[in-house]
C-alpha cells in the first residue's frame, strides 16, 4: 500500500497527529488519538484486526478527493 499525505493537524504539536493519508487502494488511513474510553468502545463492535482513532472536526476539510 502506498500512502499520500493529505494533511496534518496544524494545531497538534510536536507529534503532528492527527494526520490524513490517501492510499493507492481507493481508501483512507487516519492517524489519530487512541480511543481508550471503555464506555465509547462498548458502543462499537470492533472486529479482531481493526481499531479506531479519534480526530477533531477540523480534520474533515481533508476528506476530499480533489
Amino acid at each position: 500500500m502506498r500512502l499520500t499525505l493529505i494533511g496534518g493537524d496544524e494545531n497538534s504539536h510536536p507529534e503532528g497527529s492527527p494526520t490524513i493519508y490517501r492510499t493507492d487502494r481507493e481508501s483512507w488511513v487516519v492517524q489519530g488519538w487512541d480511543v481508550t474510553d471503555q464506555e465509547a468502545l462498548a458502543q462499537m463492535n470492533i472486529p479482531t484486526g481493526e481499531s479506531c482513532v479519534e480526530i477533531p472536526d477540523r480534520m474533515i476539510k481533508f476528506f476530499t478527493q480533489g
